[in-house]
This record gives C-alpha cells, structure tokens and sequence, in this order.
C-alpha cells in the first residue's frame, strides 16, 4: 500500500510538471524570488537575475543595469535592521511568447523595524524570460503604491 501510494505521488509530480507551461514556469521565478527576499536571501535574489537584466527597485533613482548594482542594492535593503515579508496580493500573468512573460503584481511587504510592523504596498513588474535552460528575470520594476 505504502509503495501504492508513493508511486501515485510521483507520477502527479511528473504530470503536473509536465502540464506547466511557460507562465507557470516563470511565475515559480517570482515566487522563489519572494521567498529569497523574505529570508534576506541576497544571492538568490541576485541569481533570478539575468546578466543583462534592467532594475528599478522602490528605493533606486537610477536605472540599474550590472549585476553588482543589484547586489548593493539587496544587500542594504535586506541586510539591515528592517525585516520583510514578501507577498503577491493579486497579479496577471501574461505570455508575450514561449520564452518571454510579464508578470504584473500588486504586492504588501510587512516591514518590521524594532518591533513594529508596517505594511507596505507596491505594484511590481518582472519579464522573466528563458535564457538558456533556465528562466531569468530580465526586467524588474517596483513602486510604491500611490495614495
């Protein structure tokens, strides 16, 4: 029963992959990202990144195009006193060809500071695109979300 069981298992794995398409394929990009940046995982964050990627996160005043700049910039951001919580509160996936998807979100960071936790809403773009074997965020952009 016990060996029933676990093949039952692995084969819904093996089909559940195998019906993922392209969107499912890069939205799980941006979950592993939300997950990364919850637990201040600065290199993978980073690693979801292309070498090639354009960045605009809430805090920047540029536009950031080398890998090193995206570093800094989750490294202050995550490093520090300030503790996050990631979540996408609603997004639309949309398919621009088998190898290119923009994800458009709305997303809440529950920022703690000392003790106390505020929330903090923004809207995201990502275009996550296969590079390769594997997809990578090529386009990030967040901002805050207007009053």
């Amino acid at each position: 029963m016990r060996r029933s069981l676990m093949t039952i298992t692995l084969l819904a794995m093996f089909c559940s992959a195998a019906i993922a398409g392209p969107k499912e394929d890069a939205f799980q990009v941006v979950e592993r990202w939300g997950k990364a940046f919850t637990e201040a995982d600065v290199e993978t964050v980073v690693g979801l990144y292309s070498s090639d990627a354009v960045f605009m996160g809430t805090g920047t005043k540029t536009i950031v195009t080398k890998t090193e700049d995206i570093r800094k910039y989750f490294q202050t951001a995550l490093l520090g006193n300030r503790r996050f919580v990631a979540s996408v509160v609603d997004s639309s996936v949309v398919a621009l060809s088998d190898t290119v998807i923009v994800v458009t979100a709305l997303d809440k960071l529950a920022a703690t500071t000392d003790g106390k936790t505020q929330d903090l809403f923004g809207r995201l773009t990502f275009v996550v695109a296969k590079r390769d074997s594997a997809w990578k965020i090529v386009h990030f952009h967040r901002s805050a979300m207007p009053n």
